[in-house]
């Protein structure tokens, strides 16, 4: 039974990640946590065997998404590679701080970690990108296949600063960075969407390697429930990535700030009472 529902909350989280750039370990580590441990259906599972859980499961959510943006051109190589340059000591940071964190500290933490994101997805869409970012940094130029012209880019010094704590937040909770660099990509530096999405699951792909690394060393890994996660999330971030190309996801965003909000709000009761 357990390995059926994390074989479904993998996948669900595969596509939603895959789809908007998120990684998926934003949905897969709520979800696991309320039905595996308040629920009861995985006992043995702790916030830190979650977390082990989700970074092995977003090597494989990043590799399938990546793989299919690469063939639609879309991943910006050089800007993933300068944002795991930042990502690399924030997330192995992350990871040794989540072995101090019990089940109410974690809880809390992370339900206030979520309605931030929430309201991040909430409010991005009224904000102005900030052009300093792009008029200070290195510039890049992107055009789309409808033949729209974007120009990017970012200092690389605020680049590796950002992605240090998003790295530090992807270690200690087990989610995507994405969920937190794809609204600095668009805003700050202006990033295409879809260039944003691509290069985020590239980063995911890249820092999740580092992060299962630290959460094995500490001994955070579950292996008997890898392989449902696995295939779950590989197969679900396929069918995400082939939906992003398809539609726009607009209305995917909306539920998952709805999502979020209500996750996060569960998670910090959980966390006090």
């Amino acid at each position: 039974m357990e390995y059926l529902l994390l074989l479904i909350i993998a996948l669900c989280s595969g596509i939603v990640g895959s789809l908007v750039g998120l990684g998926g370990g934003v949905i897969l580590v709520p979800a696991t946590l309320f039905i595996g441990i308040n629920l009861g259906y995985i006992q043995e599972l702790t916030p830190q065997s979650v977390v082990g859980l989700s970074v092995i499961m977003m090597i494989f959510t990043g590799l399938s998404s990546t793989l299919s943006y690469m063939k639609s051109k879309t991943v910006d190589y050089k800007s993933g590679f300068i944002f795991f340059i930042g990502s690399i000591p924030g997330t192995m940071l992350g990871a040794w701080v989540n072995q101090y964190l019990d089940l109410p500290s974690f809880n809390l933490y992370f339900g206030i970690l979520l309605i931030i994101l929430s309201t991040l997805l909430l409010v991005k869409d009224k904000l102005k990108p900030v052009k300093w970012f792009v008029e200070h940094g290195t510039k890049k130029q992107f055009i789309d296949h409808n033949g729209k012209e974007y120009i990017y880019g970012y200092p690389i010094w605020f680049a590796i600063l950002l992605t240090f704590v998003v790295g530090f937040s992807s270690g200690l909770f087990g989610i995507g960075g994405g969920s937190m660099i794809v609204p600095a990509m668009l805003l700050l530096f202006q990033f295409p969407p879809h260039v944003a999405v691509a290069t985020s699951m590239f980063l995911v792909f890249l820092s999740s390697i580092v992060n299962s690394a630290s959460h094995i060393a500490l001994g955070n890994v579950p292996w008997i429930y890898t392989i449902p996660v696995i295939i779950g999330a590989y197969v679900g971030a396929k069918i995400g990535s082939a939906l992003n190309k398809k539609m726009k996801s607009e209305t995917l965003i909306l539920v998952l700030r709805i999502i979020l909000l209500l996750l996060g709000i569960r998670s910090i009761f959980d966390g006090l009472f």
